[in-house]
């Protein structure tokens, strides 16, 4: 079975209302990505009807972006809603699988401004997904020291996602080192020239692989989004890679293999 580890649904649905349709069509076991009230009820939406109707599960999470501090108070409230509190009430009902995605963003100067800010979210957030026994999916730019700093915290986690991983193979291989249970997932752009990303993808132990679209953000070149129907194209793209470093594998091998992957950090039978 395909799976698709970070996706979008409430957003994927302004530009492609069959979304779910599709989904389901391709039988892709999903986990969506919620960084709102509205975002997560909508995709909660979807997870019971694929449920209620016997389909392929969608698995929905809940997280505070890092690129989503523009407001704060002591109780670290965004806007008028005090989301930890909402995450932590989540968890609590088990109603979501993971938390995320959260983590850090440096890539320019107004997230840098929020850098104290992230790491008080980051931590919070920690801390739920410690006291609930979640998985945490993250979205790390140009912070992979912030990483590292926490690895001992991280370390403690069930497991760790590390969502369109973009950092090197040493930095992965380190982060395992460390103790960290963490599992790298790769989408369109190791079919683009991110060299990282597809040395990573190429070297990395396929036990620690993961498949994603990141729809509708990460779309192929002439495609206007991303989309379910990508996921064998990654999977033929990682053989590929794999294949050129001596890490021959069959597609049907890994698509079973990174299935196995995401049913062990979500514990999904």
């Amino acid at each position: 079975m395909f799976t698709d580890v970070h996706c979008h649904p409430f957003d994927l649905s302004q530009f492609f209302p069959q979304f779910e349709q599709k989904r389901r069509q391709l039988k892709v076991l999903a986990a969506a990505s919620s960084c709102s009230v509205e975002e997560f009820t909508h995709n909660e939406t979807i997870a019971r009807n694929a449920q209620l109707d016997g389909f392929t599960p969608l698995l929905p999470y809940f997280g505070i972006h890092p690129q989503q501090l523009e407001v704060r108070n002591e109780k670290l409230e965004i806007g008028n809603e005090n989301l930890l509190e909402i995450i932590d009430m989540l968890a609590k009902e088990k109603r979501i699988a993971a938390i995320g995605e959260c983590g850090f963003d440096l890539y320019n100067d107004n997230f840098k401004k929020t850098e104290k800010m992230q790491e008080s979210f980051f931590s919070a957030q920690i801390e739920i997904a410690l006291k609930h026994d979640l998985p945490v999916v993250l979205h790390v730019r140009r912070a992979m020291h912030k990483i590292f700093a926490a690895a001992k915290d991280l370390s403690k986690c069930r497991a760790v996602v590390f969502h369109s991983w973009s950092g090197t193979l040493e930095e992965g291989q380190s982060l395992l080192r460390r103790g960290v249970n963490a599992f790298f997932s790769f989408g369109n752009t190791i079919k683009l020239n991110h060299k990282q990303a597809k040395r990573s993808c190429a070297f990395l132990a396929a036990d620690r692989l993961l498949t994603e679209t990141d729809a509708p953000y990460q779309p192929r070149l002439g495609q206007a989004f991303s989309l379910w129907a990508d996921i064998p194209l990654i999977i033929e793209a990682t053989c590929a890679l794999r294949y050129e470093a001596g890490n021959n594998i069959s597609a049907k091998e890994l698509e079973n293999t990174i299935e196995n992957n995401f049913k062990k950090i979500f514990y999904y039978n």
